[in-house]
């Protein structure tokens, strides 16, 4: 009888089914650099696609400064900046992630409108090369997973993993199963989330889940505040942190999401449901319009240098409100 060393598998590892070694991240922008840190912090192996090899050049200057000013503050050491970029590989080839045990699309399109058909697109790629027992997740919040998992060939690998920004910080990730999603999927990404020591949220698919309806509805009431000229920025965002115990109040909180991306949720969110109240007011399109999109520009409802607030910004002259 013939005998090879494959049959001793010397040289060969066999995938444990439910093992989570890898994960793979579809587009890398803030969110996504914030997964993919997450992630690398709790010794598990990131591979991120993006378009460009230039884009991946930066999203590891951007991830290491990330890593500086947290270094900065003492909340870690450069040996351990070290070994999470270690941990971090990037690519524009989808073929990188066929061996991640999870992919979770974080693309985030400055177009306006939805990205549901760019969305589906990536979901297309990453099936075809990663393997049958591969979980594919959305961080969306606004579109429904069963939507984006419509184009699988197995929709019951597809679940809704959402993370709250900053992922660094906040504790929390809403999970949400699809019409087709199967209990080993759901239960695969719970794990993941804990991880990476997320408090989980459960909850019935709808789009805007439970954070992104909330929160924007509180931003478009703060911005109508705003401009009938009740309380200046200040005041408003004041009120809410002292009164009520949040962290920012809505108007800077509006500024740190990126007012681009607070329009695009409501528009996703007024198209779903037809409430006013998800209809993006006013004084969000003014200030969008004139390119003053939050922090990440250095105007939003307040003005930044270097990430820190100095003024507010005369959004409703009107009822001369800064």
């Amino acid at each position: 009888m013939t005998e090879n060393l494959e049959d001793y598998a010397l040289q060969k590892q066999e995938h444990k089914k439910g093992s989570l070694k890898q994960v793979g991240i579809i587009g890398c922008g803030t969110m996504g650099q914030e997964i993919a840190i997450v992630t690398s912090q709790h010794g598990i192996d990131v591979v991120f696609v993006d378009l460009t090899e230039e884009r991946i050049e930066e999203v590891f200057i951007e991830i290491s400064k990330s890593l500086d000013e947290v270094i900065s503050k003492w909340g870690m050491t450069k040996s351990e900046k070290k070994a999470i970029l270690s941990r971090i590989a990037g690519s524009t080839d989808y073929s990188s992630i066929k061996d991640c045990d999870l992919v979770i699309e974080t693309i985030n399109s400055r177009k306006p409108g939805t990205n549901i058909e760019s969305r589906k697109d990536v979901f297309r790629k990453v099936e075809a090369v990663v393997r049958r027992d591969t979980v594919i997740a959305s961080n969306t919040s606004t579109l429904n997973i069963t939507d984006l998992a419509s184009v699988l060939e197995y929709p019951d690998r597809a679940v809704g993993f959402h993370f709250l920004s900053p992922a660094s910080s906040v504790k929390l990730a809403e999970v949400v199963k699809g019409l087709k999603t199967s209990e080993e999927s759901y239960d695969f990404v719970i794990k993941f989330a804990k991880m990476v020591e997320k408090k989980v949220i459960t909850l019935h698919e709808s789009p805007g889940n439970i954070s992104t309806r909330l929160i924007v509805t509180l931003i478009n009431e703060a911005c109508e505040t705003l401009m009938e000229g009740v309380a200046s920025t200040q005041c408003i965002d004041e009120t809410m942190k002292l009164g009520f115990g949040l962290q920012f109040g809505p108007l800077e909180m509006a500024d740190r999401i990126g007012l681009d991306k607070v329009i695009k949720w409501m528009d996703n969110l007024y198209q779903e449901f037809g409430e006013l109240n998800f209809k993006p007011n006013p004084v969000l399109k003014r200030l969008y319009r004139s390119g003053h999109i939050g922090k990440k520009s250095g105007t939003g409802f307040y003005k930044y240098k270097d990430g820190k607030v100095v003024g507010e910004t005369v959004v409703c002259p009107e009822f001369n409100i800064e």
